[in-house]
């Protein structure tokens, strides 16, 4: 059962985590590359702060973004601010974001995210917390895959598990921590792979963020996985 309420508490802490750790940063480090290729640190405010004003509109019955260009051009319009507009704005849009989840709603709808994707509204608020904590990472500031809470990776690891359930080009998959396990790839009766590792590893792998080095591969060699 998906608790939209921890979830929406969860967003806020990892948010203040993020700001905090941020305002250690100046106008330069913001001006740097960030671990997301051919972003800076300034891409990555700012993409946050839009991202929470997306979801707003997702959580209104507004279309997410007016475009795909149009997002792309307001991170590019945003990303070279100064430091403490950065975090200004991606404070003032999470706070947009808190009251639009704290308004009485039917958490049970259906919403429609980017490029026709839907989900239930009540995952809104832990996609929001996907953003907040991989982005922290991709800022490239000290705070890593392993820092994450553990609750949160193992939520997001069968989240991005599922996501590529039934996938045709990647094989029927096994993912273990050595504890928990998860299941991916095409439709199959039994997993054609195994991959073990650390469950930071496992989804650093799924998400992108990890070449998939410290995991250990059984039946075949690592899946390469789609884009997200």
């Amino acid at each position: 059962m998906i608790d939209h309420g921890h979830d929406l508490a969860s967003v806020h802490d990892a948010t203040d985590r993020l700001l905090t750790a941020a305002t250690e940063l100046d106008n330069a480090s913001v001006a740097e590359p960030s671990r997301l290729p051919g972003w800076t640190r300034g891409h990555v405010l700012a993409h946050l702060a839009r991202n929470a004003d997306a979801l707003v509109n997702v959580l209104k019955g507004r279309p997410m973004y007016v475009s795909g260009k149009a997002r792309d051009a307001d991170i590019e319009r945003d990303a070279p601010r100064p430091l403490q507009t950065q975090l200004a704005d991606l404070r003032e849009s999470a706070a947009r974001f808190q009251a639009a989840g704290a308004a009485p709603a039917d958490w049970s709808r259906t919403v429609e995210l980017r490029n026709g994707v839907t989900d239930s509204a009540s995952r809104v608020p832990f996609r929001r917390w996907a953003e907040v904590e991989l982005h922290h990472v991709d800022l490239g500031i000290g705070y890593e895959l392993e820092h994450l809470p553990e609750q949160f990776t193992e939520r997001e690891i069968a989240f991005l598990a599922d996501r590529f359930s039934g996938h045709p080009d990647v094989p029927p998959t096994r993912l273990t921590d050595g504890t928990r396990a998860w299941r991916t790839g095409r439709e199959a009766a039994d997993a054609e792979i195994t991959v073990t590792g650390p469950a930071p590893v496992l989804l650093g792998w799924l998400a992108g963020r990890r070449d998939g080095s410290g995991l250990t591969v059984r039946g075949g060699s690592l899946p390469a996985l789609p884009p997200l």
